[in-house]
């Protein structure tokens, strides 16, 4: 779970809130297969897919119900938005839609959320270097400050708790918690799970919705699981 503020004994300074425990994601499971023939699937990927594993409308939905239960937890307060580029940016900019709706609705006097974009690095090929390679904003900028990262997916979860690690050594903001699209059931995670997810998935190759395999099906609106044929077909693609 990401590293959070503790619990304090007594009433919080303003700056701080008490956050509520992690709420469980809803479970893909195993055995579940949509099959192909039921989508709308763009002409440039017909057989490159195995399988939808996620449609786009059940993306949709629990992406407003993430942004519901982020706003009740923040509520007063404005969260500063760390988008984890690139495959975080579609799920992060209508996770920011949702809440400016259920911010706007709630008559609230704050202001929602301010925002940053980074890329995190923590590994060289296959190994984890144990240092924390972040670029695109300087981080030194969000001490106090109450911080969501948003991520696309949570595979081995080692990038993430060496980010966590260093957030709240180094850095030190209010607080600090992790919103994911996705997280992954694999025997490979070191166990870190996210605080806002919106689903738990098989361990299988996934692309759409802005995850991708060689910068190649970002644009599909559904989260699909790829096929033999679309690997070889992308595997040397040159964009």
């Amino acid at each position: 779970m990401a590293a959070l503020v503790q619990e304090p004994s007594s009433p919080a300074p303003q700056n701080q809130l008490t956050l509520d425990k992690r709420r469980d994601p809803l479970v893909i499971t195993d055995d579940l297969t949509l099959d192909l023939q039921h989508f709308y699937l763009p002409q440039h990927y017909q057989g490159a897919l195995q399988e939808i594993l996620v449609p786009n409308g059940m993306i949709v939905d629990r992406v407003e119900k993430l942004a519901a239960d982020i706003t009740a937890d923040y509520r007063g307060h404005t969260i500063h938005l760390i988008c984890v580029l690139k495959g975080g940016s579609t799920f992060f900019y209508d996770l920011c839609a949702a809440l400016r709706r259920f911010h706007d609705y709630g008559s609230q006097n704050n202001i929602p959320y301010t925002f940053d974009f980074i890329r995190v690095k923590s590994y060289e090929g296959t190994e984890s270097t144990g240092q924390v390679q972040i670029t695109g904003m300087d981080v030194a900028e969000l001490t106090g400050k109450h911080v969501l990262f948003v991520e696309d997916i949570i595979d081995t979860g080692l990038t993430m708790t060496s980010l966590m690690k260093y957030m709240n050594t180094e850095v030190k903001p209010a607080s600090v918690r992790v919103a994911s699209l996705v997280e992954k059931r694999t025997t490979r995670s070191c166990g870190f799970k996210g605080d806002y997810v919106g689903f738990s998935i098989p361990d299988k190759f996934i692309v759409g919705y802005c995850l991708d395999f060689n910068e190649v099906f970002r644009d599909l609106n559904h989260i699909g699981v790829i096929s033999k044929e679309g690997f070889e077909k992308f595997k040397d693609h040159k964009w």
